[in-house]
């Protein structure tokens, strides 16, 4: 394989066995964020295009050193071996844990796919400091953590893309607002305003999204959240995703929180926040009326035993009341 070192997990080799048979396609399952996780098939050709884009955009070559902290069941670990053998360089993996890399000792990192849950035991890693880029994907960022990776200096993105599209399409440097597509890809709008992604590279060609952007250019986007969970509130259309980042900084440690709507005579929806915490009260719904316009803050709290979250991601499964 032209690999100076290619250290693999049992998990990681049973992918490179599929990867190798005469199949041309891999079988994947989307992460079930948006309903239950189904199995699709990925062809081959396509998560090399994919591979080979992010290689261009990060600069792999065969003296690039790769690790992998995450499970190959899932799209993001497969892709990073597919990075790895189309661009000849060193992969090291390892069983996924909330410590990654806690061993390390291969010198730099020029790669590190993570998801928001390792990120706290990876800044308390030999690696921190030997990591040239960061990928976070799976699930959205907290503001605060964001920042820290920001304050430390570290060449950090978050990804977007999906299964279907064999990993991410477009990057945030975090501490920017835009996503930047990747070689191979543009973008446009539907009459929703969801993103539609154009690819020149892979064989979907065109693929229709149900998430809200505001689209700078054929190349650039700023995400504003799920076309399924926007709030009509009073004829004022709020995203869910943006009050949270608004409320994010003002969670205790700890306490889950999701924004969303329920049923209102004279508005037709109005904004609530939803938690399983005790500790949340009138005090934060005073706060927020203070930081956001009036049809978005919130009204209420509603308290619920537990919050549901995906089997696959571990995502809030959100409900409309």
């Amino acid at each position: 394989m032209g690999h100076r070192r290619f250290v693999l997990t049992p998990e990681a080799e049973d992918f490179l066995r599929e990867w190798r048979s005469s199949v041309p396609y891999v079988t994947a399952h989307t992460s079930g964020s948006t309903g239950r996780p189904k199995e699709i098939r990925l062809l081959k050709d396509d998560m090399r295009a994919s591979a080979r884009a992010t290689a261009e955009f990060f600069g792999l070559t065969s003296s690039s050193t790769l690790a992998l902290p995450l499970s190959p069941s899932y799209i993001a670990g497969k892709m990073q071996i597919v990075r790895a053998l189309e661009t000849g360089c060193t992969l090291v993996s390892e069983r996924p844990s909330s410590s990654p890399l806690a061993g390390w000792d291969e010198g730099r990192v020029t790669l590190l796919p993570l998801v928001p849950s390792q990120i706290e035991g990876f800044v308390s890693s030999p690696a921190f400091r030997l990591t040239d880029n960061l990928i976070v994907g799976g699930a959205p960022l907290s503001a605060k953590v964001e920042n820290r990776l920001v304050s430390a200096g570290l060449r950090a993105y978050s990804t977007y893309g999906m299964t279907e599209t064999c990993s991410h399409v477009a990057l945030r440097r975090l501490g920017e607002e835009w996503f930047r597509g990747l070689p191979g890809f543009e973008f446009s709008l539907d009459a929703r305003g969801c993103l539609v992604i154009v690819s020149s590279t892979l064989s979907f060609g065109r693929l229709v999204t149900n998430d809200m952007v505001s689209l700078l250019s054929p190349d650039r986007f700023r995400w504003l959240g799920r076309y399924d969970n926007v709030i009509n509130s009073g004829g004022v259309k709020v995203h869910p995703e943006e009050v949270e980042s608004v409320m994010a900084p003002l969670l205790p440690a700890g306490v889950t929180a999701y924004v969303t709507s329920r049923r209102s005579d004279r508005l037709g929806e109005e904004v609530v926040i939803v938690t399983d915490s005790p500790s949340l009260d009138g005090n934060l719904l005073e706060r927020l009326r203070d930081l956001l316009p009036p049809y978005h803050a919130p009204r209420a709290v509603i308290r619920l035993p537990s919050i549901p979250l995906t089997p696959v991601s571990g995502k809030i499964v959100r409900q409309k009341f």
